[in-house]
């Protein structure tokens, strides 16, 4: 049993090795993924600008409509 554990060893570390390098690979190639986490957040921002300035009267309008039935003005 004990000759099995020895003959693991250097395939285990072989492995660990394997996934350590891969791990660090994948860590390095975040960093060029910057550009577009800021496009997205961008985009996303603009969307919201785009869509409070078209439904911001609306929903304004929707809002003293609600306060006027509760309220019974």
């Amino acid at each position: 049993m004990e000759d099995h554990g020895r003959a693991a060893a250097p395939l285990l570390r072989s492995a660990w090795g394997r996934v350590q390098r891969r791990w660090q690979r994948g860590i390095a190639d975040d960093r060029g993924d910057v550009p577009g986490w800021v496009l997205i957040t961008l985009m996303t921002a603009g969307l919201v600008v785009v869509i409070w300035a078209l439904a911001g009267p609306a929903l304004a309008d929707l809002f003293q409509q609600a306060i006027a039935k509760v309220s019974g003005l």
